[in-house]
């Protein structure tokens, strides 16, 4: 299997005006992820997890190091490097973010956001209503929330969208925050499918969690943050 993904040398820091600190958070990140893996990512809040997976999707701009991703519209492409114009292509239709919090246009329907990420791929109306409702039932959403506004929504129903969002694209490379902090078994039950749907497929996926036992068997390989590097945590069964 070929490379997907490798993150070099990568390290950040965040300033604290009003205080005149500067916290460094990340040193010397290096891992590299083949496709088709799943990487699982776990350490203490404030860690620094979630900076490893917005500096690979570019929401954070790391100040030293480089993050190479294997685009399949691009090449081989710097994604610290890479134009806005870029970014948002590879966001539209490759690299996907699963994150704890819903962020979208307020006066949007939930059916109107799936249907809207398949669009954006490519696919036709009809295609993207179907894929749209199978993913909502899929997913247990109460059919009279179909067309209501995600602000109305718990937050479990929020995650639950979340995810749909994101999975209904199928992406090359999926990033997962936390995808079942706010919800319940049967939920996550939900979710652990449709992950092992993706693995079938091929999808590239690095995750950070605390529920290890939802971790169990899915995946290839697990890190753990600890004073800002990361670091390979060797399976009982190796040990």
């Amino acid at each position: 299997m070929e490379e997907i993904l490798a993150v070099e040398h990568l390290s950040k820091s965040f300033t604290i005006h009003n205080l005149g600190k500067q916290i460094e958070v990340l040193r010397d990140i290096n891992i590299a992820v083949k496709e088709g893996e799943f990487i699982g990512i776990t350490g203490k809040s404030g860690s620094g997890k979630l900076t490893v997976l917005k500096c690979v999707y570019r929401t954070y701009a790391p100040q030293e190091g480089g993050i190479w991703y294997n685009s399949k519209e691009f090449g081989l492409i710097n994604l610290m490097k890479a134009s806005d114009r870029q970014v948002i292509y590879l966001r539209k239709h490759e690299i996907g973010y699963v994150s704890q919090f819903l962020n979208v246009m307020p006066r949007t329907t939930a059916w109107g956001l799936i249907k809207q990420a398949v669009l954006e791929m490519g696919h036709e109306e009809n295609y993207a209503k179907r894929e749209a409702e199978k993913m909502l039932k899929h997913f247990e959403l109460d059919s009279g929330l179909w067309d209501s506004y995600p602000v109305t929504f718990s937050g479990g129903e929020k995650l639950r969208l979340n995810i749909a969002m994101a999975m209904v694209k199928h992406p090359r490379l999926l990033l997962l925050d936390e995808p079942t902090a706010s919800l319940d078994f049967a939920s996550k039950l939900k979710v652990k499918e449709l992950i092992e749907q993706l693995i079938k497929e091929g999808t590239t996926m690095m995750g950070i969690f605390h529920d290890l036992e939802f971790m169990a068997n899915l995946c290839n390989r697990r890190y753990e943050m600890s004073d800002g590097k990361l670091v390979y945590i060797i399976p009982k069964n190796l040990q």
